[in-house]
């Protein structure tokens, strides 16, 4: 863990000032209360002192309301860094500071930097596609935390078992709203990439895609059109290779990345996207509308979710007994360039 050290010389005020985005001037304004400084600029510095393990001087203690934790997988997905900056505004926005735990492959477990975070004395933590979206692994790391009264908001995943809010994109919804783009456009063999299917957000897609698939177009079994991987890039040029190979002229994935995998594995068959092959993705992270093609995909409702996982947070609290309680957001279909007319409409 950080050691918490006083904030002096400008060596450390060059540091903070990189880290808020701000000038040392500005840093030192603000840590010597004066004036000149909009509230917005302000707490960027405070912020930047938290993260870093810098003290506050003691002035401004007073002013921020607490730490609270934030629990994120790798950001290399860019969704995760979309959602850490939607919550930590609006926890900004109520005077609370975010401490940002980004777990990655070989880092620190999610049990590690719960612990780090309960030493800090944070107010509460919310977890972002942590281990309470895996059916495998144990809930009681989460039953301990309410046991002991500590609020925490769950997001991207569900468990009956634990006595505390969650907030869920509605995956089902989401991909029957893909296939019923793919069967208006004239595709009838569709195929989805998805993780792994112990995961609860991978289990309602492939619920979604089977119920519509038999719905739309008939079919009773929709297990050969499901290809599990890894949530990547690799894995969607994977899944989406073995999809093609057995004649699925449209896929849908469960993440933007694992669409980026798709369009690859198609071009590397010689096949063009929308052309031969469409394919549609699923968070609609940044940047996503500027690929080659522009990707059709399902758009997560990022801020919805981020501002009401605070505000469930912050009730906790403020008091309100927790309780199990899932919040379910409704997704939206973007038509781009990566989906085009299927076999269908050109017969």
């Amino acid at each position: 863990m950080r050691r918490v050290t006083p904030v002096n010389g400008n060596a450390r005020l060059a540091d903070i000032a990189a880290q808020a985005g701000v000038s040392e001037a500005t840093v030192s304004r603000v840590l010597n209360g004066k004036p000149g400084v909009s509230a917005g600029t302000r707490q960027l510095v405070l912020t930047a002192l938290d993260l870093m393990g810098y003290e506050r001087p003691q002035r401004l203690r007073q002013r921020s309301h607490g730490l609270v934790g934030l629990v994120t997988p790798e950001l290399d997905n860019p969704i995760f860094p979309a959602f850490a900056q939607a919550i930590e505004k609006s926890l900004t926005q109520h005077g609370y500071t975010p401490v940002l735990c980004t777990q990655s492959p070989g880092g620190a477990p999610e049990d590690e930097f719960t612990e780090l975070l309960l030493e800090r004395d944070v107010s509460g933590i919310i977890f972002v596609s942590g281990l309470h979206a895996d059916t495998t692994a144990r809930m009681d790391r989460y039953t301990r935390l309410t046991d002991r009264g500590l609020p925490i908001v769950l997001v991207d995943g569900y468990s009956e078992h634990i006595a505390a809010p969650f907030i869920s994109p509605d995956d089902r919804l989401a991909a029957r709203l893909a296939v019923q783009h793919l069967v208006d456009l004239g595709h009838e063999r569709i195929g989805l990439a998805v993780g792994q299917r112990r995961f609860v957000p991978v289990i309602r897609k492939i619920e979604g895609f089977a119920q519509a698939m038999h719905q739309l177009l008939g079919v009773t079994d929709a297990e050969e059109l499901v290809q599990q991987s890894l949530f990547s890039v690799e894995g969607g040029q994977a899944a989406a290779g073995a999809l093609i190979e057995r004649g699925c002229t449209a896929i849908v994935c469960a993440s933007d990345l694992m669409a980026l995998g798709a369009i690859r594995a198609a071009r590397e068959r010689g096949l063009s996207v929308p052309g031969e092959v469409s394919v549609v993705g699923f968070d609609d992270s940044p940047l996503i509308a500027f690929t080659d093609p522009p990707l059709t995909t399902v758009r997560k409702p990022i801020g919805a979710m981020a501002v009401a996982a605070v505000q469930t947070l912050l009730e906790e609290i403020g008091g309100t007994p927790p309780k199990n309680l899932e919040l379910v957001f409704q997704c939206e279909l973007v038509v781009r360039g990566s989906t085009g007319s299927g076999p269908l409409v050109n017969r």
